[in-house]
């Protein structure tokens, strides 16, 4: 067992309960810009969204099986790996995908379905696909991992606020404008204020094993971009579908995924600097990329 297998990031049951609200307040103030009436835009781009969900629930962690058969990073990072590639799309495509100018539209939609499916598709998904795992029985048997604990705190933690921002979207709008902004801001200052002083807390440990992390999720990174972009291609989707794909197969929500690490797995160290350095990777491939299809419009 690698020396990362071991190292464990510690919250304590405070820090915990108020990141656990960070991450509702969070997923709430996300909400705000999705209407009952995007999951209706499906129909709009059936074809798209299709290859979205393939790319996202089969592709992507076949692709990451490949990377970690092929790296061999230790355990407990390529269960960090597994976990990030079933986390739905990260709540910034929306911006990037506007920032690009690629269809908001497919954008807003897509993420919607994904965030909807995560209670169900995030903990079966890492359950089913961590077993492809080498030699992480051993590991995986030593936490107590139940799909209905792990579906219901996603209930409770994403979906809940999700409907709840929808709701109040819906019937209130005039409302929502007004609180929409300050709530947004607040939202991210807050949870990644505490993430950070958790991190801090442990930066003897990490500056150790940042040197694993960086060049693995380099590459997983990469490989999700290029496959969301490249499959939509290859299925002959308009351009600016490919580009959105691009963000939604290489953009993951990866505080659900450190939020489900420290409540499930004791912050077990290799999971957890994988989901945090790629938290903090997929923005700044993901904003250079924006940038870069921003400056090329398509002919």
């Amino acid at each position: 067992m690698h020396p990362v297998d071991t190292l464990q990031i510690n919250f304590n049951p405070d820090q915990l309960a108020i990141l656990n609200a960070a991450m509702a307040f969070l997923m709430f103030s996300v909400a705000l810009d999705v209407r009952p009436s995007d999951f209706k835009k499906v129909v709009l781009f059936p074809k798209s969204v299709g290859v979205g969900l393939l790319i996202q629930y089969l592709l992507f962690p076949l692709v990451t099986l490949g990377v970690i058969f092929l790296f061999q990073p230790p355990v407990s990072m390529a269960m960090g790996m597994v976990l990030v590639s079933m986390c739905p799309s990260g709540n910034m495509t929306n911006y990037l995908t506007h920032f690009s100018k690629a269809n908001v539209a497919l954008s807003v939609t897509f993420n919607a379905i994904i965030i909807l499916l995560a209670s169900v598709i995030t903990p079966a998904g890492f359950l089913f696909w961590s077993g492809f795992i080498p030699d992480s029985e051993t590991l995986r048997q030593s936490f107590d991992l139940k799909f209905m604990e792990m579906a219901l705190i996603i209930i409770e933690l994403i979906l809940a606020p999700l409907l709840l921002g929808m709701w109040l979207n819906h019937r209130f709008p005039a409302f929502v404008e007004k609180i929409k902004p300050w709530a947004q801001r607040l939202s991210l200052i807050i949870f990644f204020s505490i993430l950070v002083l958790a991190l801090l807390g442990n930066r003897e440990n990490i500056s150790t094993y940042l040197g694993y992390a960086f060049l693995i999720v380099l590459i997983h990174n990469g490989l999700g971009i290029s496959l969301g972009y490249w499959i939509g291609r290859l299925t002959r989707l308009p351009e600016l579908d490919c580009r959105t794909l691009a963000f939604e197969s290489g953009v993951h929500n990866t505080a659900l995924g450190l939020l489900l690490i420290f409540r499930f797995f004791n912050g077990l160290g290799g999971m957890a600097l994988i989901a945090a350095w790629y938290g903090i990777w997929d923005l700044v491939t993901g904003m250079g990329l924006a940038y870069y299809w921003r400056r090329k419009a398509v002919q």
